[in-house]
């Protein structure tokens, strides 16, 4: 080996040794330990890991993992202690700015572009989704307060956005964002409803129209700003986190414009602390493209002079608990989907799902349900006992 080479060797080393300084300084912050032997400690397979964190952020940490990278027993541990303490704050890659300033100042959640979601999440396969989710299919966040089972708190959930919204026999329904109809059929089903549900997920739609078959349900492929028809309740569930905040106030106009003077809105989604956060890169680029998550006072701003907010309900935590039910069904399913979607995928999916957990136990994003009335209600509204 010749001086030169010798030299960029030791180089190298060096600049090894100081970002695994870094990393090892700001994960000890969290209680969490390089090769330690805690089930939220993090064992790493490639020396490349630090600096792809270091470079990309979640982008890079993500990625590393779905290429096997390194690896953590409790992956929704370790993101809880990572997000708590707040030191994935210190790392703010520059390569990152352009993704922030596009978030910032582009409408990425356009007519044309809204469908891109579907195709690339939503139309996964609606055999996977069937193994992952409920018997329902309701892949939206459960309500354990009474639950044992996913099961129990899916369909919790549904009878108390439909007792919330005070469904009466007869009602005509909208459903901004249905799904695979969970909604729809157990409010037909329990209340005596009829509903039109819209979404931009073919798979979705073709199954749902099975699930749904005999029920007074209508699905329709469609885009929620080409909606003009009236309607006694609008529930949407699941669906504004792909709005995004250029959006906010037209889909408010559509849904004040879809309900009737003394009807309800309920809006269901997950929301985000502070105003001005970026969307998640890894997330963005692997999970839901062009996703953006709300904060309240964006939620706020987009409904005013439209409706009066009647109620607030935050039960974030309970998506902790349904993101590790999901898991555990993945897990066990995982053997009969192996040779279809690979393990990349499944570390993509594993992810994703667990990251989410920890986030949501660490409680830097939110599950939040807003009633809504367009004049408000005259002598006030009252949540129905959970």
């Amino acid at each position: 080996m010749d001086d030169r080479s010798a030299a960029e060797t030791t180089r190298t080393r060096d600049n090894e040794v100081k970002v695994d300084g870094l990393i090892g300084e700001l994960l000890n912050k969290a209680d969490i330990r390089i090769n330690g032997d805690r089930p939220w400690d993090i064992t790493i397979h490639d020396p490349n890991v630090p600096e792809r964190a270091l470079a990309y952020g979640n982008l890079g940490l993500g990625e590393s993992y779905m290429d096997g990278g390194w690896d953590a027993e409790r992956l929704d541990e370790f993101f809880f202690r990572l997000i708590r303490s707040h030191v994935h704050e210190q790392v703010q890659p520059l390569r990152l700015i352009f993704h922030s300033l596009r978030a910032r100042l582009l409408n990425l959640q356009t007519a044309r572009r809204s469908w891109q979601v579907g195709e690339r999440h939503y139309d996964l396969g609606n055999e996977f989704y069937q193994a992952m989710l409920d018997k329902r299919m309701t892949y939206t966040c459960g309500y354990w307060k009474n639950a044992r089972t996913l099961d129990e708190a899916q369909e919790a959930k549904l009878d108390l956005i439909c007792r919330k919204l005070e469904l009466k026999p007869g009602m005509r329904v909208l459903d901004i964002g249905c799904g695979w109809g969970s909604f729809m059929a157990y409010a037909a089903e329990h209340y005596d409803v009829s509903c039109v549900g819209i979404t931009i997920s073919r798979e979705q739609a073709e199954l749902g129209r099975r699930l749904c078959q005999g029920l007074p349900v209508e699905f329709r492929l469609q885009d929620y700003r080409d909606l003009d028809e009236t309607f006694d309740r609008v529930v949407s569930v699941g669906m504004f986190e792909h709005v995004g905040r250029k959006n906010h106030r037209e889909y408010m106009e559509t849904a004040a414009r879809c309900l009737k003077g003394d009807g309800l809105f309920l809006l269901h989604t997950i929301g985000k602390n502070v105003r001005n956060g970026t969307p998640d890169p890894w997330i963005d680029k692997h999970i839901f493209p062009n996703g953006d998550l709300p904060s309240l006072g964006q939620i706020a701003e987009s409904s005013e002079d439209l409706f009066v907010i009647e109620d607030m309900h935050n039960f974030g935590a309970d998506y902790d608990r349904t993101l590790l039910a999901w898991h555990d069904n993945v897990e066990r399913a995982w053997p009969h989907f192996r040779d279809r979607y690979g393990e990349r995928f499944h570390r993509m999916w594993r992810y994703y799902l667990l990251c989410c957990a920890g986030a949501f136990r660490a409680r830097s994003i939110q599950l939040w349900q807003l009633v809504m009335a367009p004049q408000g209600l005259v002598g006030g509204y009252r949540r129905p006992a959970d």
